[in-house]
């Protein structure tokens, strides 16, 4: 979605690096290229003046012109600004303190309402609740069907008394009268929120936005979610403020953030309207829908990852005992890794998603963008079918693959041998790389890593002078003579009892065998 944006960023940021003091033209000229930035990624006019005129202000500070490194200030600064126009801060649900919480839903058609209401009703479901959809768009066509069929894949429930503009039959429905017979159903049923389903509109529609109006009087909505679509550029801006104007809305759920759109919606809409984006979709499928949190976007932006939202995805994902178990046999602790246990871990990191997606959220992968979007998803059902095409004995020893077996499994697999010599040698490379890891041995080919070929070597130290023989002797005669008579007398404590204290007495080892009352064939072992 960013993608000109962020690429426009790194380019203005290379430029900053190795200058040791930012001059005035310096700030002129970053400011200028992050004004040109914004502008192509479709962000309002008005938002660009104000974040470009908080950029210049802030470099031209005591924080950039004392600091040791200028370009990463100015980078941090932009962060900031960018968070700041985003929203601040991740704004969470409000929940009804008594009786279901009325979620309502609106927006112009075709900015995908009807799915977003499912994706919000199963992260709702995650999040411990127990929710229900309600069909309040009897305009569009097999609205009432999408939303019953979408309702049934997230597992929640759909009222739908009215079949609202089946496909050529014309229908004139009450949706007020449904929005308002929803919330006596959840009360009944014990639904403890409402997500209320409204009519999109083509443009701003007069009579539509008065109908949005009556629904919202009839429910008294906890939260009324304004649905935008990312991609529809600046014309956002317009249609949130006249919903702002018409109907009021307290947050902004952003759609389709995975496409190849520029995105100035998002870094428009919170800032001139002062509602937060509360919500984003960037997917097709269910599960594709999460909080918004300003500072991982303008990270993301900024092409320093996102960690954090890995990580959580990660945690959902993963079954924590596979994990554990994965990672007691790395330590050496629970048997040998096997092809097995590669290829769970690689279904469990399946489960995340898309690879291209999962690495875009690591740091520095903008550079990475045309590899990443060239991907083909595909392998991994490859690498899953030449594993699956093994015996039980192959996947757990690899080692025992040879030529022959190797000419089977490749036929099995529908690949070519070299494809399964390349997996084989790319497990033992992995296996190798993350025990080597598990046991704190660090990143082969990491310089300053321990345990490595050729890496963490240490500078030559000044050798040392050795104590004993060797040392080296004071140039006072006197002070010389009786060093080397005290040395004399070690050496001779020392021949006399070799394992114990030199100033020990001599030990009869025959006598103290003797105490042992060893048999009598044993002594000859002592001589």
């Amino acid at each position: 979605m960013f993608a000109t944006l962020s690429d426009r960023l790194a380019d203005t940021f290379k430029n900053l690096r190795g200058k040791g003091r930012l001059s005035e033209a310096d700030i002129d000229a970053t400011a200028r290229e992050i004004r040109i930035a914004l502008l192509e990624a479709d962000v309002a006019l008005p938002v660009v003046k104000e974040f470009v005129g908080a950029v210049k202000e802030r470099a031209r500070g005591e924080e950039v012109s004392g600091a040791l490194n200028p370009a990463q200030q100015i980078i941090k600064i932009v962060n900031e600004e960018l968070v700041e126009i985003l929203g601040g801060e991740t704004r969470r649900l409000r929940y009804a303190k008594s009786g279901p919480t009325v979620i309502m839903l609106a927006g112009l058609q075709g900015a995908g309402k009807t799915t977003l209401a499912a994706k919000l009703a199963l992260w709702l479901k995650d999040q411990g609740k127990s929710p229900v959809l309600v069909a309040c768009d009897l305009q569009r066509p097999n609205a009432v069907k999408q939303l019953q069929v979408n309702g049934e894949r997230a597992g929640v429930p759909v009222f739908a008394p009215e079949p609202g503009n089946a496909q050529g039959v014309e229908h004139g429905g009450d949706p007020v009268g449904v929005a308002r017979a929803s919330i006596e159903e959840a009360k009944r049923k014990l639904y403890d929120v409402v997500i209320v389903d409204t009519a999109g509109r083509l443009g701003v529609d007069a009579e539509l936005m008065q109908q949005a109006s009556d629904i919202r009087d009839a429910v008294q909505p906890d939260e009324v979610l304004f649905v935008v679509d990312a991609m529809i550029g600046q014309d956002a801006v317009v249609t949130a403020q006249a919903f702002l104007d018409g109907v009021g809305f307290d947050g902004v759920v952003l759609t389709k953030l995975d496409g190849d759109a520029r995105g100035g919606a998002a870094l428009s809409i919170a800032s001139l309207t002062g509602r937060p984006v509360m919500f984003a979709s960037n997917g097709e499928k269910l599960t594709d829908f999460d909080l918004f949190h300003p500072d991982r976007m303008a990270s993301r932006i900024l092409d320093m990852g996102d960690m954090l939202t890995l990580i959580e995805q990660a945690e959902k994902s993963f079954d924590s005992e596979q994990a554990m178990k994965a990672a007691a046999k790395l330590s050496g602790q629970g048997g040998e890794f096997t092809l097995d246990d590669f290829l769970e871990q690689m279904q469990q990191v399946r489960k995340l998603g898309s690879m291209s997606k999962i690495m875009g959220m690591l740091p520095g992968m903008g550079q990475f963008r045309e590899q990443l979007e060239n991907f083909d998803e595909r392998e991994i059902d490859r690498i899953q079918a030449i594993i699956q095409s093994m015996t039980p004995a192959e996947r757990a020893n690899p080692k025992i693959i040879d030529g022959s077996r190797r000419a089977r499994i490749a036929k099995g697999s529908g690949r070519m041998v070299s494809d399964v010599n390349q997996l084989v040698d790319r497990f033992f490379e992995a296996r190798k790389m993350m025990m080597q890891m598990a046991k704190g041995g660090g990143m082969p080919g990491m310089p300053g890593m321990p345990g490595l070929p050729g890496a963490g070597k240490r500078g030559k130290q000044k050798a040392q002078p050795k104590k004993g023989k060797g040392a080296k002797r004071s140039g006072n005669p006197a002070k010389a003579a009786q060093e080397a008579a005290a040395a004399k007398e070690r050496a001779a404590a020392a021949a006399a009892n070799p394992f114990g204290n030199p100033d020990a007495e001599p030990v009869d080892y025959e006598a103290a065998a003797a105490n042992l009352n060893l048999p009598k064939d044993f002594s000859k072992f002592l001589k």
